[in-house]
């Protein structure tokens, strides 16, 4: 089964993850080199900052943009990771892992899969 880990946290947490910014980015790469060579990482990438957002909605025929997010929250959703678990269980184990659990948020959700 394959689920997404959405990774959310406030911009700027980085300086208070313990050890600073540059640790946390040293505990990203071994998390994703574990997870790699455990074949559970499918995919996973950073996003922009939230400054480089554009909404889209559509109402009644007509399109709006908005610069930004969404929604306006404290956290953001800064990235994701695919990952190949088993299991919800598994899945939650390898998501516990991803560093901005420390300080930050991240969501687990079952990919939906479409039979062709």
């Amino acid at each position: 089964m394959q689920f997404m880990a959405l990774i959310y946290a406030a911009e700027g947490s980085a300086e208070h993850y313990p050890g600073g910014p540059d640790k946390m980015m040293a505990d990203y790469y071994a998390y994703t080199e574990e997870a790699k060579s455990a074949g559970v990482m499918v995919a996973g990438d950073a996003l922009q900052p939230i400054s480089t957002a554009t909404s889209i909605r559509e109402r009644d025929g007509k399109t709006s943009l908005t610069d930004g997010p969404f929604a306006e929250t404290k956290e953001q959703l800064g990235g994701y990771y695919l990952l190949e678990c088993k299991d919800l269980d598994e899945a939650i184990k390898w998501a516990g892992k991803i560093p901005t659990a420390k300080n930050g948020t991240i969501e687990v959700r079952p990919v939906m899969i479409w039979d062709q």
